[in-house]
Parts: C-alpha cells; structure tokens; sequence
C-alpha cells in the first residue's frame, strides 16, 4: 500500500468507527427507556428515538448524530486535507447505517448525513437542512423531509462547491435513498407514519 492510499483508508476507518456509535440506542438504554430497536420501526435514530415520547432523547440523538458526522469530516480534513474530510465523512455515514456491533443493522443516515454536508459544504448543507424542515413541517412525514433534503443535496452541493464534494453528497444521497426502500414503499401504499406516532 502507498504512502499516500495508507492515510486515507485510516481515514475512512475512523469515519466509519465514529459514525458506528449508535447514539440513539446508547441514550434510550441510559435513560431507562429500553431498547429503541424493539419501539416502533426499531430504527435507532432521531425519529424512532421520538416514538418513545421521550423529546429530550431524541433531539440529543439528532444532535449527536450530525455531530459525529461533522467532527469525521473536520478532524480528518484538519490532519490530512479535503480529500481525508470527505473521505472520513462517507466512512461515518457507511459507519451509521452498517455498525460492526450492531449486526450491521443501523440508522438511515438523515442526520449523519446532514452533519457530513454541513461540515464539507456548510453553505449547501444548510440549504439541504432548510429543505428537510420545510418538508417536514409541511408533511410531518420524517421520511419524505428526508428524501426531497437529499434528492436536493447533490444539486445544492454541485452549484456550490466542487465537483469532489458533489460525488460525495450524491453517494449519501443514494445510500440514503437504498436505507429508505421500505418508506418509499409505505408512502407509495398511503401507510406510511406521521412524525411523532408509535405506528
């Protein structure tokens, strides 16, 4: 391996341990409130986290979920430039959907990914974020917020940024997407759930 390929997939890795830490499961099961995975969807992020009844819990998911996105991409751009950032973010939103410890079965990379743009392409990443609230308050479909935010992500990136940032929004965009098959699914039966319901 060169010397240049060594520290990139040290990146990566990184990205991708960072991303792993299930802080929707870790905050559900220190609060008392059991295992999230067992409550509503079993999804292990900010929404399901909701479905608990438990607000608190779920915007500091929200919040931690974007964090570790945001410090993957800012601590490796900080030791080994762009390249490194954007690298280290696609591993911390790889690391969310398919953590090691948890079978591979994670979160679907909303926050996580929204915390990559925000720190790659903060400009963009705003926009994406303006997007997904006023879908979501439009709507109050959590899934449909995150698809018109990440169908508008790559675009947003593309006339703002670079090319390089553009591939990456679009690879979280798509891996987005393939997480949210079964909501696209239920939105296309009419049963998909509103935000802030046990269905």
């Amino acid at each position: 391996m060169s010397a240049g390929v060594f520290p990139l997939a040290a990146t990566f890795v990184g990205g991708y341990l960072l991303g792993a830490i299930p802080f929707g499961l870790l905050l559900t099961f220190a609060a008392g409130v059991g295992d999230v995975r067992r409550i509503g969807s079993g999804n292990i992020g900010a929404t399901n986290v909701l479905r608990t009844g438990r607000k608190d819990l779920a915007l500091a998911t929200l919040l931690l979920d974007g964090g570790k996105g945001a410090a993957a991409v800012l601590l490796a751009r900080a030791w080994g430039g762009q390249a490194a950032g954007l690298i280290a973010g696609a591993g911390a939103v790889l690391g969310h959907l398919f953590p090691l410890w948890l079978r591979f079965r994670g979160g679907k990379g909303v926050a996580t990914g929204l915390g990559v743009l925000l720190a790659s392409a903060f400009w963009a990443g705003l926009a994406a974020c303006a997007v997904w609230l006023a879908t979501a308050k439009l709507t109050r479909i959590s899934s449909v917020a995150a698809l018109a935010a990440f169908a508008a992500a790559p675009l947003l990136v593309w006339g703002m940024t670079d090319g390089q940032h553009a591939v990456l929004a679009l690879f979280i965009s798509v891996i987005v997407y393939f997480r949210h098959k079964e909501n696209i699914r239920r939105l296309l039966d009419g049963t998909e759930p509103y935000i802030n319901t046990r269905k």
